[in-house]
């Protein structure tokens, strides 16, 4: 799908608030309400917008410890991928796993409520699963950087009106 500029800012505005309405994006942009929210439906209909949701702040509801984990896979039969890949679905502990290239198999970010809950994701699911050979834990002592907004086009949030916002971020 090819995206013009107008496209570009709209997708800029909606990555940092997605609450404000057609008519706002579009008197920032400089498009009618109505050319705006059939842009906006056209970008949902194609699959570019893949969802709207809330971010919410995983300290402020007791998910203190944030852990990297590198998964290697006993072995790299036909099934062992898609087993995991299936298995690592049912785990809410789990919020991204990456398939890598390299010395590891998979990268996981996992968020629980302390050390002591990772140690029992740990040992009681995670290293229970039969095609796990090894994994090796990181703890995040602290967050430097993490957003959402992807970095598309020449429209940065400051260009489009919302500068300063911080909800593109958590």
């Amino acid at each position: 799908m090819q995206l013009d500029e107008f496209d570009e800012k709209i997708l800029a505005i909606l990555q940092v608030d997605a609450s404000l309405s057609a008519a706002q994006i579009g008197e920032r942009i400089g498009l009618s309400q109505s050319q705006c929210w059939r842009r906006i439906d056209r970008l949902d209909a194609e699959g570019v917008i893949e969802r709207r949701v809330a971010l919410v702040d995983r300290k402020k509801v007791g998910l203190n410890v944030m852990l990297f984990a590198h998964v290697k896979l006993a072995g790299h039969n036909r099934n062992a991928l898609p087993e995991f890949s299936k298995a690592i679905q049912e785990f809410p502990e789990v919020l991204e796993c990456h398939v890598l290239m390299g010395n590891v198999d998979f990268l996981l970010r996992i968020v629980t409520r302390d050390v002591e809950a990772y140690e029992r994701f740990f040992f009681e699911r995670l290293s229970q699963l039969p095609m796990v050979q090894e994994v090796n834990s990181m703890i995040a002592l602290s967050q430097i950087k993490s957003t959402t907004v992807l970095p598309i086009g020449d429209a940065p949030p400051h260009i489009v009106g919302i500068a300063g916002s911080s909800s593109g971020t958590s």
